[in-house]
């Protein structure tokens, strides 16, 4: 089956973080930060629609047209949608396809879906072997360490290989911790070391130095990037080595500056006026953990009109 990456290379991914990595972010990473792969935020799977995924879901893979491969993330909990759900988005024109089994909130009203279904081994290798049948490109899982054990994940093992994925995402931690504690790492490594099936790191991987290491010290086939990339759109081009892998602070400041003064205008657009677009970017600034600039952070999170968030930026971060 074809990856979406290109043989023999280190693919570094956008991760899909739900209300955060829209098509517009998506976007603008590609043009300004070319991660190597893309994924949508999860695409909610209908047991009880014939159309699986919504129309709006639908028109935005239709319009990725970028050079860089689409991943669509697909959370549901019936093997039968599940399948109509993979046809319908390679139809739309995707063929590279993800299912999540990590969310920590994707339980629906009818049955276990993401981490839940880490709870039910049987259930998901039934959902894995439908999916595998109806997807004629790359399958993937991105996955938690195990529902409540760490050491889940070398019980499923078998099931994933079993099943044909493609290549596994691995973030770390337990779907209980949610995004508690530290990603376990050395997990990462003994896991990628046990199996054939390319495995790509995920989670706290917040720096170039963080990312190199598990490039070099362990048998990963390339990086997820999630909110280390929301703290510094640049990380992919600093673990290439393109640019320098730690600033100062004016520098960084600058950064910052240019990444929301260009995306602004986009997301005026996307969330049709001011307050959605703030809104939007606002949540992008709880990722920044800068202990140097929370202060002035913190003013723009209270701005209140587009102008006043402007003149923070030009006057605060602009140098």
């Amino acid at each position: 089956m074809s990856l979406p990456w290109s043989a023999g290379t280190i693919p570094l991914m956008l991760a899909p973080m739900q209300g955060l990595t829209n098509d517009v972010l998506r976007a603008f990473y590609i043009e300004r930060y070319h991660p190597d792969v893309v994924f949508t935020e999860f695409m909610r799977v209908h047991a009880q629609s014939k159309r699986r995924i919504a129309r709006a879901d639908l028109a935005e893979i239709e319009a990725h047209n970028a050079d860089i491969p689409l991943v669509v993330q697909l959370i549901g909990n019936t093997a039968l949608a599940l399948a109509d759900a993979a046809s319908q988005v390679q139809d739309a024109g995707c063929h590279h396809l993800n299912l999540n089994l990590g969310c920590p909130y994707g339980r629906m009203t009818t049955g276990a879906t993401g981490g839940e279904l880490l709870r039910e081994p049987t259930i998901l290798a039934e959902l894995l072997t439908a999916l595998r049948q109806s997807i004629r490109g790359s399958f993937s899982v991105k996955c938690r360490a195990g529902y409540s054990d760490h050491r889940q994940l070398f019980d499923l093992l078998s099931v994933y290989e079993d099943c044909g994925v493609d290549y596994l995402i691995l973030h770390p931690r337990t779907v209980m911790q949610r995004y508690s504690g530290l990603a376990d790492h050395d997990l990462t490594a003994e896991f990628a070391s046990r199996t054939d099936l390319p495995v790509i790191a995920n989670g706290d991987i917040n720096s170039a130095a963080m990312g190199q290491r598990l490039l070099q010290q362990t048998n990963v086939a390339g990086l997820m990037l999630g909110r280390g990339a929301l703290a510094d759109p640049s990380l992919f081009q600093r673990l290439r080595g393109d640019l320098p892998d730690r600033v100062n602070e004016a520098q960084r400041r600058i950064e910052l500056a240019e990444f929301l003064t260009d995306l602004l205008p986009l997301y005026l657009v996307k969330f049709c006026g001011e307050r959605q677009a703030l809104m939007k970017l606002k949540d992008l600034l709880n990722f920044i953990p800068d202990d140097c600039l929370q202060r002035d952070l913190g003013k723009l999170k209270r701005a209140m009109t587009v102008a006043r968030f402007q003149s923070l930026l030009q006057h605060r971060f602009s140098g």
